[in-house]
This record gives C-alpha cells, sequence and structure tokens, in this order.
C-alpha cells in the first residue's frame, strides 16, 4: 500500500473512532438512582388524594380550609427535595444504538466506495488501470458467459489481459474467436500468450505450439497492419525466431504507430547491439552517425538519410569533409567507409 492510501485508512479510521466514541457516550453514563424515591411517590401520593377531595367539594366548609392547607404543605414538601434524575435514559440508549447503525452504514459505503477511491488516486496510472481491471473481472466475465456477444468477450479478455490473469485471457479470447474467427486483437494476443506460455511456468512449446503462434501473430497483422500492437507482438515473435532484420523493422514500424510507445525500446537496443557487432557498417554508423541521424538513419537532431537522394561521391564528400552543421570525420577511410557508404546507399533505397 503507498503513503498516500496508507493514510486515507488512518484518517477514515480516527473519524470513525471518534464517531463511536461521541455516539456511545450516552449508553456508557448510566441514570442515577432517586434516592428520595420512597418519599417523593408518598408525596405525590397525598398530593393528587388531597387534589381530588378538594375538587369532589362534599366536605363540609369548616374542612376544606385544612384540607387546603395539608395541600400546600405538601406541595411545599414536594419542592423541598432535590429534582429527580432526568428520565429519557431509554430514549438516549435508543438515538446512541440509531447512531451506532448509522456509523457502520457509513464506514462500509466508504470501504467500498470512497477508500477505494482514494487508495487508487495514490498509484500511478498504471498500476490503477490494473487495480480497476482486477475489480471488474467478475462483472465481466458474467456478462460474456451469460450469453454475452463477441465484444463482451473482448472486454473480458482485456480485461484480464491488462489485470495479468491470462488464464482468463486466453478463455476471453477464445470465445471471442468462436463469433469471430478474424478477431486480429484476440488472435495476436493468443499468440502471443502461446508464445509466452514457459515464462509464466507453463509447458515448454512443441514445434507445433510455436509454429501455431506464430501463424496467429502474422495473421492479426494481416488483417490490422496498421495496429501499432501486432506490429510490436510480430517484432517479440521474429526476435524468438532469430529474425533479427524481419524484427527490426516489424518494430520501427511499432515506433511509427505509436510514437509514445516504449515497449519495444529494450528489444531494439539489443537487436542493435548485436547487429552491431556483426556488421562493420553498422558499427561505425552506432559510433558516428546514430546521434543525429537516428538509429536506424530515420532523422533526428539531423535530417533523414533514408529520405536523401545523394550519390556515392556525394555521400563520402560529406562525411570526410563535412557540411553545414555536420562535422567532419576524416577517420573514417578505407573499409569503413565503403561498408558505411553501402548501408547508406541501401537505406535510402528502402527509403522512409
Amino acid at each position: 500500500m503507498t503513503a498516500p492510501a496508507l493514510l486515507a485508512g488512518l484518517l477514515l479510521a480516527l473519524v470513525v473512532l471518534a464517531s463511536l466514541w461521541l455516539v456511545l457516550s450516552p449508553l456508557r453514563a448510566a441514570t442515577p438512582d432517586d434516592p428520595d424515591a420512597a418519599e417523593r411517590g408518598r408525596l405525590e401520593a397525598e398530593r393528587d388524594r388531597l387534589y381530588a377531595e378538594l375538587r369532589a367539594g362534599d366536605e363540609q366548609a369548616r374542612e376544606r380550609p385544612d384540607l387546603e392547607r395539608r395541600a400546600a404543605l405538601t406541595l411545599r414538601a414536594l419542592d423541598a427535595l432535590a429534582p429527580a434524575p432526568r428520565a429519557g435514559a431509554g430514549r438516549s440508549r435508543a438515538l446512541a444504538l440509531g447512531g451506532v447503525v448509522l456509523a457502520a452504514v457509513v464506514t462500509v459505503a466508504g470501504a467500498l466506495t470512497f477508500v477505494p477511491r482514494w487508495q487508487l488516486a495514490g498509484l500511478n496510472a498504471g498500476e490503477a488501470k490494473t487495480v480497476q481491471a482486477v475489480l471488474g473481472l467478475p462483472g465481466l466475465r458474467a456478462r460474456a458467459q451469460n450469453g454475452g456477444d463477441e465484444a463482451a468477450y473482448l472486454a473480458w479478455g482485456d480485461a484480464a489481459f491488462g489485470a495479468g490473469r491470462y488464464d482468463q485471457a486466453i478463455n476471453a479470447y477464445g470465445g471471442a474467436l468462436q463469433r469471430d474467427p478474424r478477431q486480429p486483437q484476440a488472435l495476436r494476443r493468443l499468440g502471443i500468450l502461446l508464445l509466452t506460455r514457459p515464462e509464466r511456468g507453463g509447458q515448454a512449446l512443441s514445434r507445433e505450439d510455436s509454429d501455431r503462434a506464430a501463424l496467429l501473430i502474422r495473421t492479426a497483422v494481416q488483417l490490422a497492419p496498421d495496429d501499432a500492437e501486432s506490429q510490436l507482438f510480430l517484432g517479440f515473435a521474429l526476435v524468438r525466431y532469430g529474425q533479427d532484420a524481419e524484427a527490426l523493422t516489424a518494430l520501427e514500424r511499432y515506433r511509427t504507430l505509436d510514437p509514445q510507445g516504449r515497449d519495444a525500446d529494450d528489444t531494439i537496443t539489443a537487436i542493435r547491439a548485436r547487429q552491431n557487432e556483426t556488421d562493420p557498417a553498422l558499427s561505425v554508423y552506432a559510433a558516428s552517425c546514430a546521434s543525429c541521424h537516428g538509429a536506424s538513419g530515420g532523422g533526428g537532431i539531423g535530417p533523414s538519410l533514408r529520405a536523401s537522394t545523394l550519390s556515392r561521391a556525394a555521400i563520402q564528400g560529406i562525411i570526410r569533409n563535412g557540411q553545414g552543421a555536420m562535422p567532419a570525420f576524416p577517420s573514417i577511410t578505407g573499409t569503413k567507409l565503403t561498408a558505411l557508404t553501402d548501408l547508406l546507399e541501401k537505406w535510402q533505397g528502402e527509403g522512409q
């Protein structure tokens, strides 16, 4: 749990404890005993009897003053007693119990609504999205399995995939493909899940499983070639088959489709490192040119070399002598210059 979420929980607990202390105060204070209860009861009975005789009006006139005198003495004696303890303890207890119930309801409602949202606010975007996906899985699963259409299965699969519940994702995407065998997202995600099964502790891939995974991903790319995830998964698959050049093309295509995507950075770096070790031209380019013209010649601080239309002689002249803001590289000569020129000519032919 993050610090903001922990602080939120502590504050809520303090509020609840303070509320309960105030609400339960009437329950803790018992009603005090009345030491004059017996005398008070006798005097009140005497008062009521005298009032009844006076209201009856049947007494002789000589007896009435005596009744009035005795009634006055009785009232005076009642007034001399200490005030009786206030009644209403039962009502206070009822109110207190009602307050306890209300506090419990508020606490439960807060635990189910307010606190989770406050805790999510303390997470980063990725963590919050994962938590929300996990919380929504039961409902999405029930909706899909209770007569849901392709969209319902895809929603369940996407939530399970994002939450790392890959067994559910496989079931969900399988259900989506039963309803539409050409659904590209279900195809590529099933493919990558099959391809990465050993890394999640599953069985090792057989040659048949490996071919099936590649087929699923390639089919998804054919159906949705401009989808960034299709190119990303294709690049990952090709790397596993040792096809670095083709993988690099797919991963660079992914970065073109999703400029903000960073999922391929490490793989691209690893591929280029391997290529630099075996290709002299790429090694020279990486050391002298990539910082300005981009890792694959697509441009950066300097212009794109793939969009260039220079002749071979012009390329070599600029490398040796520099041009504009570009410095000269007189140390690149001989086989290094030839290899680098060959690479740049190749990229010009391939274009963007």
